[in-house]
């Protein structure tokens, strides 16, 4: 049976892809050579700009014979348009929702703890040869759903891995697949086998591809290693957390991330304290712009430990920060889906690429010095212990609020 997290790293050949406007054009330009089989999950998949061109070559794919699987959440994804529901199925594009609220619940359905359990990974899998992983939806850059038009575009990544990679890539979304195909249950008997002849039937297991094609993308980077870390509610509930935690309990000089909505745990917090003690220098840069109650005032509570600890905290400004990045020492980096609070790392699933290579992660520690240094404003600790007392008030309600959601569904935080 396919397990759920890569458990060697393996030479690889990747690209780093900041927002939609580098990551949109790889991804239709893989899709549009793909031959035989296109593997696509997302928590958002929005016809706006950029997103419509994406289903466009989604649709090109099918209407030529490719198999085309897309999978999107039942929260983050609304509705399709009609008119984009009857060309999806003329295509034969296969469209799925996964844990979709039902139109008999409505909203109630968030009541129900098992349904905060969200399918949040960002994965395409092309022909499994190339697989992209990020934080990116198929959203327009400069689009929201929630604010409508952006003045400035988000600030997220995605990573495109070539190689044996995307054949363990392919493996797990199409695991994913055919649970949500098949009903699946935690309680159905005999998974082992039935994967087998889920497998045997043509959707995972196939022939690995060469490790770099002879059309492969231009500046593609050398040879590196890469690791496919995902999170699930069953054998992985603490993969990309401890992935996290090795390498900073590893590190010697330098920690710097990049995370959307920052919310660590015990075992993390304590982890970047303990470094920042020990000389590291920890530079952490997060949401500044208001985006949800919870997520945007649950943060500032965690702010002052990690302040007074020495660690430098900068929010972006230009716009929604949507990025889950991170580099330490220069040579271990991470580009994926998960958030560093408790939706991402005790509920949701998620998926990382960890990459360990200088040129790589030098390439994004670049880029994300370049964003403090542009658009970052430092939060200074004594202005953020003596911030008004309304403010302190909502921190501490939305941490509250926070920590009893987690409460209900069982986990410990």
């Amino acid at each position: 049976m396919s397990t759920t997290q890569s458990t060697s790293q393996s030479f690889e050949d990747l690209q780093l892809l900041q927002g939609g406007q580098a990551y949109f054009p790889a991804l239709i330009q893989a899709i549009d050579a793909a031959v035989a089989w296109v593997q696509f999950e997302t928590y958002i998949f929005d016809v706006h700009g950029m997103g419509a061109d994406v289903a466009e070559a989604l649709v090109r794919a099918a209407r030529r014979g490719v198999t085309v699987q897309v999978l999107v959440d039942g929260i983050g994804s609304d509705t399709l348009p009609l008119q984009w529901q009857q060309k999806m199925q003329e295509a034969g594009v296969q469209w799925c929702v996964y844990s979709p609220l039902g139109t008999g619940l409505g909203g109630l359905g968030l009541l129900m703890p098992d349904r905060w359990r969200r399918l949040h990974r960002k994965l395409c899998v092309v022909d499994q040869r190339i697989v992209f992983c990020g934080g990116i939806n198929v959203l327009d850059d400069l689009y929201d759903p929630n604010h409508g038009e952006l003045k400035a575009p988000r600030f997220d990544f995605a990573v495109a891995v070539t190689g044996p990679l995307a054949v363990e890539a392919a493996d797990a979304v199409a695991l994913v697949w055919w649970r949500v195909q098949a009903g699946y249950s935690a309680r159905q008997r005999h998974l082992s086998a039935a994967w087998e002849k889920f497998k045997a039937a043509g959707y995972g297991g196939r022939t690995r591809w060469a490790a770099l094609p002879e059309n492969a993308a231009p500046g593609a980077m050398p040879r590196t290693k890469a690791t496919l870390v995902l999170r699930d509610n069953f054998r992985n509930r603490s993969s990309i957390e401890k992935a996290y935690l090795k390498a900073i309990g590893k590190s010697c000089r330098e920690i710097l991330i990049a995370n959307a909505y920052f919310l660590p745990g015990g075992k993390l917090r304590r982890a970047l304290i303990r470094a920042a003690r020990r000389g590291v220098k920890v530079t952490l840069l997060l949401q500044g712009k208001y985006e949800y109650f919870m997520q945007y005032h649950a943060a500032r509570p965690v702010y002052g430990a990690l302040l007074k600890a020495g660690i430098d905290i900068h929010e972006y400004e230009a716009s929604f920060l949507h990025a889950k990045v991170a580099v330490v020492d220069g040579h271990w980096a991470t580009v994926g889906s998960s958030n560093l609070d408790p939706l991402s790392l005790l509920l949701a699933r998620e998926a990382n690429v960890v990459i360990e290579d200088r040129v790589f992660a030098e390439q994004l520690r670049g880029q994300l010095c370049e964003a403090i240094a542009s658009c970052g404003s430092r939060i200074d600790p004594a202005s953020h212990s003596r911030r008004p007392l309304g403010q302190r008030l909502l921190g501490h309600l939305a941490h509250a609020l926070m920590r009893l959601a987690i409460w209900i569904t069982g986990q410990r935080y």
